[in-house]
């Protein structure tokens, strides 16, 4: 049955903590609440002094009832009973009550932690990790940590009742008690042993149900893409097989938890038995009285019940400690992007330099290798080029998005790894070529990057693209609701609200990753209306499919396989006759409005010039 393990492998950046460890980080979530666990720990105590002060005192006055019964002899041992009851029912009150909220506050504390970090893990850590996987961390991983937390008290209370139970019992009759004890190493051992076991099966077992949750997340992103194909049923499949591992995963660590509780109940039995053969005799000898042994006997049932309640909580505890295991390990991954520096960054002009660069996403696939650009302030770039020519990348670069292996990107000739991460970014705006709109109005989206604009404002900017023209189209202007991830909104109106929230950051350096090539021509009208006013005196990084973009750029650079291969402007290109020349006439050609479709296309070279008069 090896293949249910097939993909439950540790992802890169999980970790092993030794138990000490991680308890260690988890009793440090509790500094801020002594005095709450203070008054816990007392509550603990009360209770557990209760429970066992009624056993005694039923014994006692078991032997005095044996020689006199009377009101004034039973009188006495009820109220001190009620008294022991209404004091472990107080204790008990108070120590749940302080204990959940103590609980409740450190699973807050470490759900917003493990956010945090997640907001600051870089982007390749999302190329490589399932989003799904990450949401199981923070959401079922964090609740399963307030096991550990729950487990933790219950522990202490059940360690407080042993000791005092066992006291109890070498002071009623050490024969007995010696017999009680030769047996609690072997339910200690029992209990130790199964620690292993249960520590690898809870990893495995959080592991599938983390699987469960990126295929379902996968699942419901892309199920226009899974209707448009007609494979429901595929991923239905895939789906059952998924959760099918996850299912006798759970399964086998189900019967090895269960386990362990009877083999744990077999091994007290038998030291219960003893007491009953030995108990008995010394009573008939008259070496113990009959309210001794009975105090003896219920007092084998509360020392056997924490002993046997400490080892199998342990495996609900390792439950914990796997789940704090894995948090951990997301809170403690290594950033791959390191500042070396925190320099506020001042007003940008806008220049970019890459200095004898080397760059890859992976050590198999190098995309720069000494590469060495230069972008003056001011300057629109238009970067053009096949799939994989590294576009994209010189974007995420100059975005801090990613961290190269070598050489040098100065930015305003600071070099951008000494550079405050936050107050440099404020200075970049970035237009995807899907953008993503987060829940809430037009007004709030373009709002994002300035919450502090003012509703006049943000009119002005959303009129400053297109003429404010595709404002008529929104059912409410501003304040139509966009649904989930801007679902409401087109492709074209998402990409003018995406714009114009970059426009209002008023950013210093724009990057623009093929932001038109996925809309209409009217839309796209729209767009570059309102990229005069965006790129007026800013550096801008342009990705581009789309020939108006092309050729409103100052410069334009063609990459190929990470290295420049030719720069200069398009009629200086197309007279070149080189590699612009043949990605013309294959890609942008036919978005001229001189194009007529069925004639072909302009040869290079020798028709450069013939090339040029066509396109004006």
């Amino acid at each position: 049955m090896g293949f249910i393990m097939d993909g439950l492998e540790a992802e890169d950046y999980d970790r092993q903590y030794s138990d000490k460890v991680l308890v260690r980080r988890v009793l440090g979530y509790f500094a801020s609440k002594r005095k709450a666990m203070a008054l816990v720990t007392t509550a603990v105590v009360a209770s557990t002094l209760a429970e066992t002060g009624s056993v005694i005192l039923i014994a006692r006055g078991i032997d005095q009832l044996e020689r006199e019964i009377t009101l004034g002899t039973v009188a006495p041992l009820i109220a001190a009973l009620l008294v022991a009851g209404v004091v472990y029912w107080l204790a008990n009150y108070i120590r749940q009550r302080f204990s959940a909220q103590a609980t409740g506050d450190v699973v807050l504390a470490l759900r917003r932690d493990v956010f945090r970090t997640v907001m600051a893990r870089d982007m390749s850590f999302y190329d490589e990790v399932p989003t799904g996987k990450v949401v199981s961390r923070v959401t079922s991983d964090t609740e399963e940590f307030s096991t550990v937390v729950t487990l933790s008290l219950n522990l202490f209370s059940q360690v407080l009742l042993f000791l005092f139970v066992t006291i109890v019992l070498v002071i009623i009759s050490p024969l007995l008690a010696v017999v009680v004890l030769l047996l609690a190493p072997f339910i200690v051992a029992t209990a130790l042993g199964f620690r292993r076991l249960a520590r690898a099966a809870t990893r495995r077992s959080q592991r599938a149900m983390a699987q469960v949750n990126a295929n379902v997340q996968e699942a419901v992103a892309g199920i226009s893409v899974a209707k448009a194909y007609r494979q429901e049923a595929t991923i239905y499949g895939e789906f059952k097989e998924i959760n099918q591992r996850s299912y006798v995963t759970n399964l086998r660590s189900g019967f090895l938890y269960t386990g362990i509780f009877p083999l744990l109940v077999t091994i007290a039995g038998l030291g219960t038995a003893g007491v009953l053969f030995f108990g008995g005799r010394l009573v008939l000898d008259g070496n113990l009285s009959s309210g001794e042994w009975f105090l003896f006997v219920q007092s084998i049932n509360l020392f056997w019940f924490p002993l046997t309640s400490i080892a199998s909580f342990w495996s609900q505890f390792q439950l914990g400690l796997a789940a704090a295991e894995r948090v951990f390990s997301l809170m403690d991954a290594e950033p791959r992007v390191v500042q070396t520096g925190a320099i506020p960054t001042p007003a940008l002009k806008g220049e970019v330099v890459f200095r004898d660069m080397d760059f890859s996403y992976s050590p198999r696939q190098q995309v720069l290798r000494d590469f060495n650009f230069t972008i003056p302030a001011g300057e629109t770039v238009a970067l053009v080029g096949h799939t994989g020519a590294g576009k994209s990348t010189l974007g995420r670069l100059i975005a801090r998005f990613y961290e190269y292996q070598d050489g040098d990107l100065l930015i305003d000739g600071i070099d951008v790894r000494e550079l405050d991460l936050p107050s440099y970014r404020r200075q970049l705006g970035i237009v995807p070529q899907s953008p993503f709109l987060f829940s809430g109005s037009v007004r709030d989206n373009i709002r994002y990057g300035r919450p502090e604009a003012s509703d006049e404002d943000v009119e002005r900017i959303a009129r400053a693209v297109g003429h404010g023209d595709w404002l008529e189209t929104l059912p409410e202007g501003l304040d139509t609701v966009v649904g989930e991830a801007g679902r409401a909104l087109s492709m074209g109106q998402r990409q003018l609200v995406a714009l114009a929230r970059v426009l209002l950051g008023d950013p210093a350096i724009v990057i623009m990753d093929e932001a038109t090539a996925s809309i209409d021509p009217l839309t796209e009208a729209q767009i570059q209306e309102g990229l005069d006013v965006l790129l007026a005196d800013r550096t801008a990084i342009v990705i581009a499919h789309r020939l108006s973009t092309v050729r409103s750029a100052d410069r334009i650079i063609v990459l190929e396989q990470g290295r420049i291969v030719e720069q200069g402007s398009h009629a200086a290109l197309m007279r070149a006759g080189g590699h612009y020349a043949d990605l013309y006439n294959t890609y942008f050609r036919h978005q001229s409005p001189d194009y007529r479709p069925g004639e072909g296309f302009v040869q290079v070279g020798a028709g450069a010039d013939a090339a040029l008069a066509a396109v004006g």
